[in-house]
């Protein structure tokens, strides 16, 4: 995972992992090049840089700029990523997750995100996860778990992680996290929470998670190649929702496409509309930009598992990963960027602010 050992890790995950396959669907449908000069800086800090520095100074693997539907922008800054290389999305995956969940609320698999967990998954009615629903979950306000911090070597998700890559019991990490404050009142990013949604969906719907993206969205996307999740060394395996989703750039750009356009490709709904618009922003005061605490930064709020810009039209929102994974919606402006990145450690709130700050500006510049 360190630098620069993970540009290649970040590729090449099928090779380290376990894994279920995400099948392309039979049609697929290419994107249109309408290519754009990028000669365009954004200012951060009191200084302006270009969009090469921004590659430089975040590590960029791969970049992806569609502008209405349009591939304006393409490169693969990284020593092993190209148009073909499935990119390790890490928590971008959660946003997926998001996408099957109203997908599967839209064909009645799962009756209302005011549902229990316990009411998919009765073996958590022992957790402290049997008091919330389903909402709970989707804004990172489950009061479940603690503070996600990679650098405490005891803290969840290093339990977690250890279990994952190791073959230790990945519901086991997950089932005993404490109950730290009540439902629906305090924003704590949860990996946890993440990972009970992709349960939650398995169990609703009799499928893998990997089955069921096959079926309801990826088939349905035109993509070029087939994507992946990986899956836990120990059985059963189980895929991340939370984090385990693999695909190309422009795969992953055609998923924007699709929360652009309010869920809907070629007059064909493969979202909800309203599902999408949930996605984009809250109401609700703990998950306002700049509200959401110590556990997140102050440039983001949070809906529906993306992390929203603000805005009175909430047009602008993003799923992020760690070590640098964005899918990036600007739907007013009709602008969707995805970048992949090899950052030296998992998170940084000053990468992270620039390169928010570096797409904000190609949406408006292409707007």
């Amino acid at each position: 995972m360190r630098r620069p050992f993970n540009e290649w890790t970040f590729t090449h995950m099928n090779w380290l992992m376990p894994t279920e396959r995400v099948p392309r669907g039979e049609a697929h449908r290419p994107l249109r090049h309408d290519p754009q000069p990028m000669d365009l800086t954004y200012r951060f800090e009191d200084r302006d840089y270009s969009i090469e520095d921004l590659h430089r100074r975040t590590f960029t693997t791969a970049f992806v700029v569609l502008r209405q539907g349009m591939v304006v922008h393409e490169c693969y800054p990284g020593a092993f990523a190209g148009p073909r290389s499935r990119m390790q999305l890490f928590s971008v995956s959660k946003s997926v997750t998001s996408m099957l969940l109203g997908i599967a609320l839209a064909e009645g698999a799962i009756d209302s995100v005011k549902d229990r967990v316990t009411d998919y998954l009765p073996s958590f009615g022992d957790t402290a996860y049997a008091e919330n629903t389903l909402a709970d979950l989707l804004d990172m306000s489950s009061g479940v778990g603690d503070r996600e911090d990679w650098d405490v070597p005891d803290s969840g998700i290093k339990r977690f992680e250890q279990a994952v890559m190791g073959g230790g019991n990945v519901a086991q990490v997950v089932r005993a996290a404490p109950r730290t404050a009540a439902p629906g009142q305090r924003f704590n990013y949860s990996t946890f929470d993440a990972q009970v949604i992709g349960w939650i969906l398995e169990s609703a719907t009799g499928m893998s998670l990997a089955a069921y993206a096959t079926k309801r969205l990826w088939s349905a996307i035109g993509a070029e190649r087939d994507a992946f999740y990986w899956l836990t060394r120990a059985r059963p395996r189980t895929a991340i929702g939370a984090g385990s989703f693999n695909a190309t750039a422009r795969d992953v750009a055609r998923l924007g496409l699709l929360m652009a356009h309010d869920g809907a490709i070629a007059d064909r709904q493969i979202v909800p509309r309203d599902w999408v618009r949930r996605s984009r922003g809250s109401d609700q005061p703990h998950l306002a930009v700049g509200a959401l605490g110590p556990s997140g930064y102050d440039h983001y709020g949070y809906a529906n598992q993306w992390w929203t810009l603000g805005g009175m039209a909430f047009d602008a929102f993003t799923a992020v990963g760690v070590h640098g994974q964005y899918l990036f919606v600007d739907s007013s402006a009709d602008v969707v960027i995805v970048k992949c990145s090899a950052w030296p450690t998992q998170d940084d709130e000053r990468r992270d602010r620039e390169t928010i700050t570096a797409l904000r500006r190609i949406a408006d510049h292409f707007a």
